[in-house]
């Protein structure tokens, strides 16, 4: 297998000889093996992007005959990913059937429906659009992929020439159509029209490939996406330079991420005017090259080809007239040149609408680009949560990519815009919108939690991802940090957090974490100023070195934090909400407690302070107040414990039995407790609401506000 392996250069040969035997007679099995190889190379197909399928032999439940089983992707999924309960099956001789009641193409979106009386195993994934483009063709295995190298030549503007003479007549060639119904019945004859080709050429869409075994599909498949890569390879600076040549110079990567970071909470208040979007920040070299080139005002508006670039990326991108090393310091001023363009892309996207719309179209959808690009520094992109918005990302990578590909061999033709709009507002395209669960309440916010890597902040955070939110996972403690990394990793996935080394007490690092949140998911809507510590010594113990310690993380950290907080929610200009994690002792006084109590009792009346400064930028500003979480808390490790234990005349291990018996409730506070009194702020039933302090101390009457 090395010696397959040495053939191919421009995709990954990754099947595994072994791995595969092991699946000899499991068609299906095999199936789902060739799936996920090649949804493991991005230069075949993206997430969620292509379909593939396999017939076979199964006996029929009812008559307990063999009957011919299609297989093939069910409807949203991903082949990279694809597991059995993945699939949809349908008997083949039914999907075939259906030709004889078609009647024509105003009839194609009816079809769908009745592919579901084609169905073979009860418990399929609802069929996809694709499934007749796979059932009406007679090979044992099929892969229809979405490579950038096939769609290059099937977006050039000489593409079915380019195809015949490339694979001198092997490859097929069917003009740009809709996918469903139809587009099967034009592969069908195709097929016929061409026996014995390998496989067919979808004008400005993708590639079908196909073979009698797993292996052979694809086997077949990266030799004809290897074909066009090489081809367009070896075109690359025949016309001239890439793009046109470089317009701008590239600056350096640093200066890159400073302007982004400082960028993109002003992109983002720009494109949540109607729904609260998370961001992505690219700066590929090959999103670069084309950002930065001669061609970009040319190719940008001309939008993207295959219909899955354009679904996810909008009809084109925004782009940006600011300079690569531009003041981007002054928020008004900036607000002010960032306006126009948005305002003129939204003009563009409803005139669009109304030139495309059908009587039946389903009502406009947020007119703000997915796509912004910023010559000399990189693409942003935003979408309702952050897979989303990074998929964007890529899809408009892959869409650079053709275009490069399209205009080193011809020129690049893009959809024409009633095209584009008939597949961005198919009703079947708006019946799987409408069957996509709901958001959640936190759906679309970003939420940092100081401290997040343990105790109260750790379980604050896990409710808020729980909830729908992204969030900035920190900590001071770097193995604290990792661990948590690794548990939410596990829970939530990589795309819903971001980690950062955090010291609420060191300038640089509070810079930096904000930075990121910039950068990785474009601001910030939620601040929980959790981040703490703890001493419990009598005042003639109590050192000055003590008492700053305390001042300098839970009133200055507080301070501080709020500060960016609050100047970063200024530039995306749509509120927020800024939770104070302090304490009942911020309320009672108590023995041993001089520096800690009075550090509560400050960071107490900062947090009303702020309320009151803040009602003007619809930024919200909460306390909740715990007592005794004993639970997974770095204050219960130290000599914190033992002094309260101490002053109550009580042992150490008896202090949660105690804290309870004291309280109206007789209950142990735990972090969930907390987490759940901040969603009672920012779970959207309080939006009105700022300057409260809520205790979740299990009641403990000296400590009433009121």
């Amino acid at each position: 297998m090395s010696d397959e392996k040495d053939r191919f250069k421009y995709v990954n040969y990754l099947w595994d000889k072994d791995k595969a035997d092991k699946l000899e007679g499991d068609e299906v099995g095999l199936l789902i093996y060739r799936s996920n190889l090649l949804g493991a190379d991005l230069r075949l197909t993206n997430y969620g992007g292509g379909n593939t399928s396999c017939k076979a032999n199964a006996i029929d439940p009812l008559t307990r005959e063999h009957v011919e089983v299609m297989w093939i992707k069910g409807s949203g999924g991903d082949i990279g990913t694809l597991k059995r309960n993945g699939l949809a099956a349908l008997y083949v001789d039914k999907l075939h059937s259906l030709q004889k009641i078609y009647t024509g193409i105003e009839q194609e979106d009816a079809m769908v429906e009745l592919f579901n009386h084609c169905i073979y195993d009860l418990d399929s994934k609802a069929p996809s659009i694709d499934t007749p483009l796979h059932g009406f063709l007679p090979f044992k295995h099929i892969d229809h992929l979405h490579p950038d190298a096939a769609i290059a030549i099937a977006a050039a503007k000489d593409g079915k020439r380019i195809t015949e003479e490339l694979f001198e007549g092997a490859i097929g060639w069917v003009d740009w159509q809709k996918p469903g119904f139809d587009l099967g019945l034009q592969l069908q004859h195709c097929l016929a029209e061409n026996p014995g080709i390998r496989g067919i050429m979808l004008g400005s869409h993708g590639l079908f490939t196909w073979g009698d075994t797993a292996y052979d599909c694809y086997l077949n498949t990266l030799e004809v996406v290897e074909k066009c890569a090489a081809y367009l390879e070896a075109s690359y600076g025949q016309k001239g330079p890439v793009f046109g040549g470089q317009r701008i110079n590239t600056i350096v990567a640093d200066q890159r991420v400073k302007q982004a970071a400082l960028l993109a909470p002003f992109l983002r208040g720009f494109c949540s005017t109607e729904r609260s979007m998370i961001g992505h920040f690219s700066d590929d070299a090959r999103v670069l090259e084309f950002i930065n080139s001669n061609d970009l005002d040319r190719l940008a508006p001309l939008g993207t080809s295959c219909p899955d670039h354009f679904l996810r990326t909008k009809i084109s991108p925004l782009v940006l007239e600011l300079n690569p090393d531009e003041d981007l310091t002054d928020s008004e001023l900036l607000k002010a040149k960032l306006a126009p363009a948005f305002k003129a892309y939204r003009e563009m996207y409803q005139a669009y609408y109304e030139a495309c719309k059908h009587a039946n179209s389903p009502a406009i959808r947020d007119a703000n680009p997915v796509i912004i690009l910023y010559p000399g520094i990189g693409l942003f992109s935003f979408a309702k949560d952050k897979q989303t918005a990074r998929v964007a990302a890529e899809f408009y990578t892959n869409a650079i990519n053709v275009m490069k590909g399209a205009e080193a061999v011809s020129t690049y033709t893009s959809l024409p815009r009633q095209e584009a709009f008939n597949i961005e507002y198919w009703l079947l395209e708006e019946a799987k919108l409408q069957r996509m669960p709901k958001s959640k309440s936190l759906s679309g916010k970003i939420a940092l939690v100081t401290g997040s890597a343990g105790g109260i902040g750790k379980a604050i955070a896990k409710k808020f991802l729980e909830e729908g939110a992204v969030v900035l996972l920190n900590d001071n403690d770097a193995q604290r940090l990792d661990h948590a990394g690794k548990e939410f990793k596990k829970l939530f996935g990589d795309d819903t957090f971001s980690s950062v080394l955090l010291d609420v007490t060191n300038k640089e690092a509070i810079d930096e974490a904000f930075n990121q949140a910039a950068l990785s998911f474009g601001g910030i809507d939620i601040v929980v100023n959790c981040a703490g510590l703890s001493i419990s010594k009598p005042l003639e113990a109590h050192t000055v070195q003590d008492w700053d310690l305390l001042y300098d993380v839970l009133v200055k950290g507080q301070f501080r934090i709020t500060q960016e907080a609050v100047n970063m929610m200024r530039k995306q200009g749509v509120g927020g909400d800024v939770i104070n994690i302090v304490s009942k002792n911020a309320l009672v006084s108590g023995p041993n407690n001089a520096g800690y109590g009075s550090a509560k009792a400050a960071q107490l009346h900062l947090s009303r302070l702020n309320a009151a400064e803040l009602g003007s930028d619809q930024i919200r500003v909460n306390v909740v107040n715990p007592d005794a979480v004993i639970s997974d808390s770095k204050i219960w490790e130290g000599d914190w414990a033992a002094g309260r234990a101490k002053a109550y005349g009580i042992k150490v291990e008896e202090l949660p039995e105690f804290y309870a018996k004291r309280t109206l409730l007789n209950q142990i506070i735990l972090p969930e407790d907390i987490a759940n009194a901040c969603m009672v702020y920012v779970g959207g039933l309080l939006n009105k609401s700022t300057g409260n302090v809520l205790n979740v101390d299990g009641g403990v009457a000296m400590a009433f506000v009121r």
